[in-house]
């Protein structure tokens, strides 16, 4: 999905800590063209050969990055979202985990109306095989092809690209868009983005219990998808009251359900998988590709 991240990507590093550098040495291997870091206190300095900066906006100014990934911890993770949307930057991948909800939903409410695209928090971020890596996903798992993969789960998101991979079944983008309750990009907008993307043909996603997300994705598909969709819902034996690893996982007032979920998904002409292990070959047999 060249639209979210391709070779023309300029990748901004905001927390070039330990957890920043290893994964950006990691995306510099896949091909990614990560042009800088941000770290306060080491402005001026080096990391990987990269110019570090005191700022987003002085990062963006002298690289022209137009993309950024955040390992800035929780107390300080909003606050770089924010400092990346006023540089200007068009996507924003945020990694972190634990994010306090309130802080959250201040940076949601401030990027309302602005260009910025923000992909999670709590995420595994975006890949694009062979063009692109924004995140902490295994690229060595992915082969290009044409199979959109979207999911709340960052593991299952491997699982599914690793399934796929072995039947010979490549992917445009695999894109985590996160568990926790409030995120940046829901299944909608990135099966939206799927839908008008003219490399994929296919879509799995992989949602969980908890929330409605999935429900709204099901009338999404029934009533705008013309391209064809697998998916799995995780937590299917999960007791109501449970939260199940996500924050965002939990079964609360007789809603998200992964039995609902899953009706939904069906009577939408949704391929659902009954099981994890299985998400490779139902896609293939839906999609009559493999």
């Amino acid at each position: 999905m060249t639209i979210l991240a391709n070779r023309d990507t300029r990748l901004l590093v905001q927390g070039m800590g330990r957890m920043g550098q290893f994964h950006a040495e990691r995306s510099l291997e896949a091909g990614t063209k990560v042009v800088a870091g941000v770290h306060p206190g080491r402005g001026g300095g080096e990391a990987l050969g990269l110019p570090l900066f005191e700022t987003a906006h002085e990062a963006v100014d002298a690289t022209g990055a137009n993309a950024s990934v955040i390992f800035v911890p929780p107390p300080g993770a909003a606050d770089a979202i924010l400092e990346a949307a006023d540089a200007g930057i068009e996507l924003v991948v945020c990694i972190t985990e634990g994010i306090p909800v309130n802080d959250m939903a201040r940076a949601l409410r401030a990027l309302r109306g602005k260009p910025t695209r923000l992909v999670g928090p709590n995420c595994p971020g975006v890949l694009t095989p062979a063009q692109c890596r924004i995140g902490i996903m295994p690229a060595q798992i992915a082969r290009p092809g044409p199979v959109g993969v979207v999911s709340r789960s960052g593991t299952l998101t491997y699982e599914a690209v690793d399934q796929l991979s072995k039947l010979g079944i490549g992917q445009s983008t695999c894109l985590g868009i996160g568990g926790d309750p409030l995120i940046g990009t829901p299944f909608v907008e990135a099966l939206e983005l799927f839908e008008a993307d003219p490399e994929t043909e296919a879509v799995v996603m992989i949602g969980e219990i908890g929330g409605v997300a999935e429900e709204a994705a099901a009338r999404f598909v029934a009533e705008q998808m013309s391209k064809p969709v697998a998916a799995f819902i995780a937590g299917q034996n999960a007791p109501a009251g449970k939260r199940m690893g996500h924050a965002g996982a939990i079964i609360a007032g007789g809603r998200g359900r992964a039995s609902d979920k899953m009706a939904a998904l069906e009577a939408a002409g949704v391929a659902v998988s009954p099981s994890p292990a299985a998400i490779g070959e139902t896609l293939a047999r839906h999609a009559g590709l493999g």
